[in-house]
């Protein structure tokens, strides 16, 4: 019988002690013989704003320990159906950006080849697109659902074709994506042109502003997407700066008007049954989170990934 890995409990171990993992989990230095593995990433090289998100990951994982191994809302218990470990940080190059995206891409690989599911403690958004190269070799061309602040679909910034705003502009190019099933959900702010937004809809990709989804509940949009995502691979890439900064200040590039926490519960919450092959919570900055609320949120919304992958049953 196969006994699967658990949190280190609050009961067995005071919060504030135990291994520096996400939820306390053991640690390993491969995905071998796991379902999921959560990695890190501290990267902030490709940032354009307020830098800091190297340090995400390590924050994350320290603000991880309050998360307990059971969804009280959802019923979900993953750690009764898969094996979960936390197998560190992508030895990045933090001097090369570029070299930074192909070490990425590698080490994904691996992952990938033992079976196991990534979810990602980010770092700058540059690094969903190497992530996406990796998942297209072993899964082809995936769906996407992409919550965020904006778009990332430049095609250059300062002259670059690699930054974090540009990383789903890549992917396209790189066939990583199903064009009619990439949803972007809560852009909004100021831009240079209607292009910021539109580039992806001339694509056939669902545009949502966050505008569209003040006041509301999010239900109905998750569950249409659901359907027409239906049995194809899809990833989930959810940046913090989704999320209004009344609730996530602690990130690079803050835009007022966003969603707010209940709405990304929903939106997660309601990819349950969805074919997940990978996730990743990025552009977490922890010198802009001094309550260390934004890296707790984060901590959150990843274990709400981990709880809807496939073969974990919904309880409720």
């Amino acid at each position: 019988m196969t006994r699967f890995n658990q949190p280190l409990g609050g009961n067995d171990m005071p919060r504030f002690g135990g291994p520096a993992t996400m939820m306390r989990l053991p640690s390993q230095p491969t995905a071998e013989g796991l379902d999921v593995a959560f990695i890190g990433i501290p990267m902030d090289i490709g940032t354009s704003n307020r830098p800091g998100t190297r340090l995400g990951p390590r924050q994350i994982r320290d603000e991880s320990r309050m998360l307990r191994p059971y969804n009280m809302a959802t019923g979900a218990a993953p750690f009764e159906h898969l094996q979960v470990a936390d197998i560190g940080d992508v030895p990045i190059n933090t001097f090369d950006l570029k070299k930074s995206v192909d070490i990425i891409t590698a080490f994904y690989a691996g992952v990938l080849a033992h079976g196991a599911i990534p979810l990602t403690m980010g770092g700058d958004h540059t690094l969903t697109w190497p992530i996406l190269r990796a998942i297209r070799a072993k899964h082809g061309p995936v769906a996407l659902i992409h919550i965020d602040a904006h778009a990332d679909i430049n095609d250059t910034m300062f002259g670059e074709k690699v930054a974090h705003g540009c990383p789903f502009r890549r992917a396209w190019e790189d066939d990583c994506l199903i064009n009619d099933k990439v949803f972007q959900i809560g852009l909004r702010g100021t831009g240079y042109s209607p292009d910021d937004f539109d580039w992806g809809r001339q694509h056939g990709w669902t545009v949502v502003q966050a505008e569209d989804c003040w006041h509301m509940t999010l239900k109905p949009l998750i569950a249409g997407i659901r359907e027409k995502i239906g049995d194809a691979p899809v990833y989930i890439s959810y940046d913090i700066d989704s999320l209004d900064p009344a609730f996530a200040p602690g990130t690079g590039t803050v835009e007022p008007g966003g969603l707010t926490i209940w709405q990304a519960l929903e939106l997660l919450r309601g990819c349950a049954g969805l074919n997940i092959v990978g996730g990743d919570l990025v552009e977490v900055s922890p010198p802009y989170d001094p309550s260390g609320n934004t890296a707790l949120i984060g901590a959150n919304l990843l274990y709400e990934m981990l709880c809807v992958l496939p073969g974990v049953p919904q309880g409720r």
